[in-house]
């Protein structure tokens, strides 16, 4: 008998502190989950905060990139006159030289005279013995102008053939001046071409040559083109070389544009380079419309002509100055690109201009697309374009076609922790719905975690228990009073919080709809506005079919007709 008391007792005890335990367990569960709420709530803000330092000290660096470049261009513009200014006295008197002779206005003496002198403040310069020369030769110094010819040779035996090519065709001595156009053929290798080969393109162009030189000239630009085509690889060698001139011109999207979708949507990287692609088509269409709308303006006579090509010929292609020279771009496309020194370092690369030879295609595509680094006139540009047409089309149909393949059909959102797609927007009531559901199943999960406290729960049992006893001590009564208070106030608390939550939730969801209402109309405007965008490549390509090179070769000082093959 007294063995089944004692065992009937133990198993009610032992109840009662699995019940406590199992109590215990479940607040202290609840509060693990309110913790783990904060702490995500915590992570959330500290990124951001995190992404907006970064975002501060990204827009920092990039300001003193723009001023750091603003002062080296300074010191380079400084050190390039410094070292190269008495340059310039040389490149003057040539061209002086030449206009004093037609007016008759100089005596040869003092022609000779200043020459000289210029020899001596020049002492590596490849134009200073050509001076010496030239002087020579208009005082009928057969001997000083040999001299002098075979030193400019040995200092620079392109430019130098190419200057007294131009020199002569000046003078009308047409076979003098093939001799020495043959000369400066004989040196060129059209894989590795020299930069001035642009006076010569520039001079066909301009109808510069004399009827035999400038057939010649474009026999052996045909020639070039031919044996360029020979080598491997040379048709996907110039899709790309164009793709990547054309693609120098891809404009960016204004940082105003479709800031729902650019706040919202982690497939906006996608659209915005697609739109961005899309963009280019017009972009180029423009540029090449605008190059064949201006009117070339063919020099009163031959003497300018050339006087013009000769200052481009002495002014623009020494090697000394080169480095300097692709300094000062780097530089200046830095300050351009706002600081951003790996875009202006893939533009420098692009380019191309700055190098000290390149292929006659990579010299076609520079005249085309970089005038100013090239220094290229309107009819270089126009000759250019029309004899690379085909390559220019197929890039361009590349770039279309992969622009068309990489466009996003599907749209990510992301708001406020929701997730959704869509194609054009039209799915607006499938999105609304799954927010609404997703918003209300968050508010009823926030809900579930917000109960009681163990202290509530311990108040109202001890009411109970103060209550019982106080009907033998009245004292306990007061007790029991303060433990219910205490239990009421955390229940009404409670539903304060829950409440609390419920407006929360209302407001993040009516947020978070217009959001949604926002993101789907700039969906719409996207589609809309690529669409059209897109249609404007045909106009590229219709533009390039109705040039040929024929059309952009001219013979503004002689009758002969221009054939380029």
């Amino acid at each position: 008998m007294s063995e089944r008391v004692i065992h009937t007792a133990d198993l009610s005890r032992l109840e009662n502190n699995i019940n406590t335990l199992n109590d215990n367990i479940g607040v202290v569960s609840d509060q693990v989950n309110h913790v783990n709420a904060e702490v995500h709530e915590a992570r959330a803000t500290l990124e951001n905060l995190i992404a907006e330092f970064q975002e501060f000290v990204r827009k920092d660096q990039l300001e003193k990139n723009v001023q750091l470049s603003e002062t080296r261009l300074v010191k380079v513009r400084q050190e390039l006159e410094t070292n190269f200014g008495h340059y310039g006295d040389v490149r003057r008197r040539v061209t002086g030289i030449l206009q004093a002779v037609d007016v008759s206005l100089v005596k040869k003496e003092t022609i000779a005279n200043s020459s000289e002198e210029q020899m001596l403040s020049a002492p590596r310069y490849w134009l200073a013995p050509c001076l010496i020369a030239l002087s020579a030769w208009l005082n009928d110094n057969e001997e000083l102008a040999e001299k002098a010819m075979r030193e400019a040779i040995r200092r620079n035996d392109e430019k130098t053939s190419l200057f007294f090519a131009l020199v002569t065709r000046r003078g009308a001595r047409y076979k003098s001046s093939r001799e020495w156009l043959d000369r400066y053929f004989g040196l060129q290798d059209p894989h590795n071409l020299e930069r001035e080969i642009v006076i010569l393109i520039d001079g066909f162009t301009n109808g510069i040559f004399g009827p035999d030189a400038r057939a010649k000239t474009g026999k052996k630009i045909s020639a070039w083109i031919d044996e360029l085509s020979q080598k491997t690889g040379f048709v996907e060698e110039q899709h790309e070389q164009w793709k990547t001139a054309l693609e120098s011109r891809l404009p960016k999207l204004d940082d105003e544009s479709y800031p729902f979708l650019r706040k919202y949507s982690p497939t906006w990287s996608g659209l915005q380079s697609s739109l961005e692609g899309a963009k280019l088509h017009k972009i180029i269409g423009e540029y090449f419309n605008d190059i064949f709308q201006k009117e070339v303006s063919p020099a009163k006579n031959i003497a300018f002509a050339v006087d013009a090509l000769l200052d481009t010929l002495v002014s623009k292609f020494d090697e000394e100055e080169l480095p300097l020279r692709s300094e000062e771009r780097l530089l200046s496309l830095t300050i351009q690109e706002n600081g951003d020194k790996s875009r202006a370092q893939q533009l420098f690369d692009n380019e191309k201009t700055t190098e000290k030879r390149v292929s006659f295609t990579q010299l076609l595509t520079n005249f085309a697309m970089h005038p100013d680094m090239s220094n290229a006139s309107i009819a270089t540009q126009k000759f250019s374009i029309a004899l690379s047409k085909d390559w220019i089309k197929t890039a361009h149909d590349d770039i279309t076609a992969e622009n068309r393949a990489g466009i996003p059909l599907q749209v990510d959102l992301s708001i406020n922790q929701w997730q959704g797609k869509t194609e054009d927007g039209s799915n607006e009531g499938e999105l609304t719905g799954s927010l609404e559901t997703y918003m209300v199943n968050r508010c009823d999960e926030a809900l579930s975690k917000v109960k009681l406290d163990l202290k509530h729960w311990a108040a109202l049992a001890g009411g109970v228990v103060f209550t019982f006893l106080g009907f033998g001590t009245t004292f306990l009564f007061v007790l029991a009073a303060f433990c219910f208070i205490y239990f009421y106030l955390g229940k009404k608390n409670l539903q304060t919080r829950k409440d609390s939550i419920i407006a929360e939730f209302d407001n993040l969801l009516s947020n978070s709809r217009e959001i949604l209402r926002a993101c789907l109309a700039e969906v719409v405007d996207y589609r809309k506005e690529y669409k059209e965008e897109d249609e404007n490549a045909v106009i590229v390509t219709e533009f390039l079919e109705s040039i040929s090179p024929e059309q952009y070769s001219f013979s503004s000082f002689d009758t002969a007709r221009a054939v380029v093959k």
